[in-house]
């Protein structure tokens, strides 16, 4: 715990710790990971999103174009790792498209 030289602690550790007590990471890490993908992909690619759902280390994203999804689907890889540096941690380990 980061303690300030009066005794009192700063509020980033005083949240990070009411985070973590109560399990709140990956709640975040959803609202986190939502707001991510429509930043890296941009609005043409979010028009055809019609989900996405993080589950443990897996994004399931739901496109309403098959084709836009086999384009996606050759560069997850690339896909995964802008996301990740977005959200400056890694979350997404695997990327599934529906």
């Amino acid at each position: 715990m980061a303690k300030r030289q009066n005794g009192e602690r700063d509020i980033k550790s005083v949240v990070q710790e009411f985070i973590k007590s109560n399990r709140l990471n990956q709640g975040l890490d959803q609202v986190s990971v939502t707001q991510a993908w429509e930043s890296v992909m941009g609005p043409p690619i979010v028009k055809y999103t019609t989900g996405v759902v993080l589950d443990r280390d897996t994004l399931y994203v739901s496109l309403s174009s098959s084709v836009l999804r086999e384009e996606l689907s050759y560069g997850k890889l690339k896909i995964i790792d802008l996301l990740n540096g977005k959200m400056q941690k890694e979350v997404v380990r695997k990327l599934v498209l529906r």
